[in-house]
């Protein structure tokens, strides 16, 4: 095992290209099983969840070839309708096998995905979706068992208790290309994630519309074809990048970027002073030390601030002077990166959902530990941002969505490395 050391306190400036994204990556990749034919995925970032993915879909029967982020999956043999809990149990979004293995075979049986650091995420959303379109569920020893004659398209509503999901919006619509019928998906989830899955649906011959919108509409056709498509870039990986160049205060030209997809984020950068260009399909960001503002910021689901930010902008705000709020709407407990903070010298309390940041004048290098992967990225910006040596143990969980990033951070000046345990 490895730990990764920072030596902070230098600006990043320069180049960085952003990879795929991850979350697009995971659905795509499982709708393959939707068709027999060969499919060929680019710009699939080389990543833990996507090498697990590969390995989930090897697993039940498909041909996987990877190589320099293109994956091609064909198939010549029976797909099995079984998705072993070894691989669904270490990587929640495996789960969405579920919808593709339903609608094709018409039977799944896979693992509930389990327990998650940053809080409860059931998959009850999922399997209400599976129900709407006919088939019969039950669970039995952590496994779901769905059967169906035949999916047939029904109205269905998917909003939970803290907004819409990303995955089971995926899940459900994969179900019901196959279904027969028309299939309503009403508060569907608007990440681009989504409209990602749903074009590459699409490009298989699926009749799908309104993807990326509240309502997702699928008319079910009788088969699906192969196809090629290329995976958009990682808004989550280039939002990380953004705050580690305004907690460096450094000058950094990110490629690769959609703008509209990290207006939430740009809009609160500027407003606490960082200056951001915009190019085409880059982002220039430079910040200077004293310009510095702090902020309140509340996370919501897509085009609200991402979920997926909040404890990388956390780091942020703890070195900047001021006091900053930041109210968690999406995963109220997910707030363990906090006491690693403070161990760096950060001074953030808790109050429920809502984190209370004193911004610092510096962080301190220190012993740090990962909980999960957007806390890593979050103690990696810290790490930067601080003065001395940072050790971040259980760097695995960075590698499950960021794609070679101690390297990437390397080249725009960073002194980071890795030491064995």
């Amino acid at each position: 095992m490895e730990k990764l050391v920072i030596e902070g306190g230098r600006p990043l400036k320069g180049d960085v290209k952003i990879s795929g994204s991850k979350n697009a990556a995971l659905p795509i990749l499982a709708a393959t099983l939707l068709t027999q034919d060969t499919c060929v995925i680019r710009n699939v970032p080389k990543l833990r969840d996507t090498m697990t993915m590969l390995r989930l879909l090897r697993s039940l029967g498909k041909i996987v070839e990877f190589h320099k982020n293109e994956v091609i999956i064909s198939q010549r043999g029976k797909l099995s309708p079984v998705a072993d809990y070894k691989l669904v149990s270490t990587m929640r979004g495996s789960f969405c096998v579920m919808g593709p293995l339903l609608a094709r075979l018409r039977q799944a049986q896979v693992s509930l995905p389990g327990g998650c650091v940053i809080g409860v995420r059931p998959v009850d959303l999922h399997l209400k979706g599976f129900q709407a379109l006919g088939a019969k569920l039950r669970i039995d020893g952590g496994y779901v068992y769905a059967t169906a004659k035949q999916l047939r398209g029904a109205s269905i509503y998917l909003g939970g208790l803290f907004g819409s999901s990303v995955l089971a919006t995926g899940n459900v619509m994969m179900a019901a290309t196959l279904a027969k019928g028309l299939t309503v998906i009403e508060s569907a989830a608007c990440e681009p994630e989504v409209t990602d899955l749903g074009n590459f649906l699409v490009a298989m011959g699926a009749k799908v519309t309104g993807q990326g919108t509240p309502q997702v509409t699928v008319h079910g056709v009788k088969h699906l074809h192969g196809a090629e498509y290329t995976i958009e870039s990682d808004r989550i990986e280039a939002g990380t990048f953004m705050l580690a160049a305004a907690a460096t205060h450094g000058d950094v030209t990110i490629h690769g970027t959609n703008f509209n997809e990290l207006f939430v984020l740009i809009d609160q950068l500027e407003k606490c002073g960082v200056k951001i260009t915009r190019g085409k399909n880059t982002l220039r960001v430079k910040c200077l030390k004293k310009k510095m503002q702090p902020a309140s910021v509340t996370t919501y689901p897509y085009p609200g601030f991402p979920t997926d930010l909040q404890a990388q902008f956390m780091a942020l705000m703890a070195v900047t002077p001021g006091l900053s709020v930041i109210t968690e709407k999406v995963f109220p407990d997910r707030f363990i990166h906090i006491a690693e903070l403070n161990r760096m010298g950060a001074s953030i309390r808790r109050e429920g959902n809502i984190a209370i940041i004193e911004g610092v004048k510096t962080l301190h290098g220190a012993p740090v530990m990962a909980s999960d992967l957007r806390a890593s990225a979050a103690l990696v910006i810290a790490g930067l941002a601080a003065a001395g040596r940072t050790e971040i143990h259980r760097v695995y969980h960075l590698e499950r969505g960021y794609e070679n990033m101690d390297a990437k951070l390397s080249k725009l000046g960073a002194k980071i490395y890795r030491e064995k345990e």
